[in-house]
């Protein structure tokens, strides 16, 4: 396992008290290592997991040729071009049953949708197509071509072919797809154990009292519903005071238990020196100034869990976990106090790390492309994020306008947007009209 020293002399023009946002990708994907445990799941339970094997596909789908439509089945080799068909229809063929008979000259076979195909047929026309007499039917000329409306076997998957890979996150669709194949069951890797926290004197826990200088604790419930969206096992470990025996006590049990660590508050130039001696002190972390706005200040690395640890505390918010296995650490992102910047930091590294850990290996999504509706200022040199309103104009191209207050404590513009506008590095001012890249939040937020 490479020392984050190590990690960093890979990454071109590091440089902790400047780090660029693009940077701290690539830095990331080299520090987390995705977990190898895996579980098997009832296909329902199996929504939003991530594959961690190859599923071959144990049959084709479908099993035969079938029609897609309710219609006629006859041999195409019968249409002349320009001149109507005449066939005599000989029987029908329903859904889930072959159809048992011969089809000779001139015949053809009334048809549902999803019916197999009987042998020596391969066209299949529309019921509304035709023109009905007793027991003939008539084909109009031109309107099918030999092989229309009929469904190969295997044309969706074949047996035998990979018909999901390992690190697919299974949405709907997935999920779709393996119950078509029969699949009741399916192998997962296991969920992340993710632990968080709060720290700070100044935080207060639902229900306390409102007292000066005080604000409550809205990041814990941030890092939840975004644990939750993601996938995670969520580990509430409350709130810590800015007390170094209580902050090792809360790092501690979180190491021993977590996958990944995320804190709130304490990493900033000017906090309580402490906390990142604490840090330190436990595992090896690396403090970041990253060149963005929000959420400049930022630790990651790793820290260590001690063997067998059982360290105890009290309840938190009327909850309490056990300890109770060895564990080799945990992956530790250290995020800033203000609540808008633990939501930035998040969706811009944490949660992308996060999917690496848990194997995930679906593509990001894109950034879409909207036009500004307002001057940006910025100067190149940082990247920024801000919160922003995407709409679709009546010429159906794509909008955005900001919040207003951009603020890194105005939690409120977080709740009236639907994404970011990402204003990167090198990039200079915005002019009305120009494109910019969006991340939206829609399923993320």
């Amino acid at each position: 396992m490479k020392s984050l020293e190590a990690i960093a002399a890979e990454i071109q023009g590091y440089d902790p008290q400047a780090l660029r946002a693009d940077a701290v990708g690539a830095f990331l994907e080299r520090l987390v290592e995705p977990l190898r445990e895996t579980e098997t799941v009832l296909l329902p339970d199996a929504l939003g997991r991530i594959l961690a094997h190859d599923l071959i596909s144990p049959i084709s789908v479908p099993p035969h040729d079938n029609s897609a439509m309710d219609g006629y089945a006859f041999d195409g080799a019968a249409l002349q071009a320009g001149a109507p068909l005449v066939l005599r229809v000989v029987g029908t063929a329903l859904a889930g049953k072959a159809w048992q008979g011969t089809v000779g000259a001139g015949e053809c076979v009334k048809i549902m949708t999803g019916a197999i195909m009987p042998a020596g047929l391969d066209t299949v026309v529309p019921q509304e197509f035709t023109r009905s007499e007793g027991e003939r039917i008539t084909v109009p000329a031109g309107v099918v071509q030999r092989g229309d409306n009929r469904r190969l076997l295997g044309e969706d998957l074949m047996a035998g072919r990979a018909a999901l890979h390992r690190g697919t996150r299974l949405g709907p669709a997935a999920c779709r797809l393996l119950a078509s194949l029969g699949q009741r069951s399916v192998s997962v890797v296991r969920r992340p154990r993710v632990a968080y926290f709060s720290t700070g004197d100044e935080i207060l826990s639902l229900g306390e009292a409102p007292r000066e200088g005080a604000v409550y604790d809205s990041n814990r419930y941030t890092v939840l519903g975004l644990l939750r969206r993601l996938g995670c096992q969520p580990l509430d470990l409350g709130h810590v005071r800015d007390d170094p025996a209580a902050l090792e006590a809360r790092f501690r049990e979180a190491a021993a238990q977590a996958d990944a660590i995320i804190t709130s508050g304490g990493v900033s130039v000017g906090e309580a020196d402490f906390t990142k001696a604490m840090m330190r002190q436990l595992g090896d972390v690396a403090f970041w100034r990253i060149a963005m706005r929000p959420g400049r200040p930022m630790a990651v690395g790793r820290l260590s869990a001690a063997k067998n640890a059982q360290p105890q505390r009290q309840p938190v918010d009327g909850r309490y976990q056990n300890v109770t296995s060895e564990h080799p650490g945990a992956v530790l992102f250290g995020l800033p106090g203000n609540p808008v910047a633990v939501m930035v930091t998040f969706l811009a590294f944490v949660r992308p790390a996060l999917l690496r850990l848990m194997g995930c290996t679906d593509a990001p999504p894109p950034l879409l492309q909207a036009r500004s509706l307002e001057a940006l200022r910025k100067k190149p040199g940082r990247t920024e994020y801000q919160r922003g309103i995407v709409s679709r104009g009546a010429d159906g191209t794509l909008s955005v306008r900001t919040t207003g207050n951009q603020g890194s404590g105005v939690l409120r513009s977080m709740v009236e947007a639907n994404g970011l506008i990402v204003l990167h590095h090198d990039q200079g001012s915005v002019a009305v009209g120009d494109e910019v890249d969006v991340m939206m939040f829609d399923g993320v937020v």
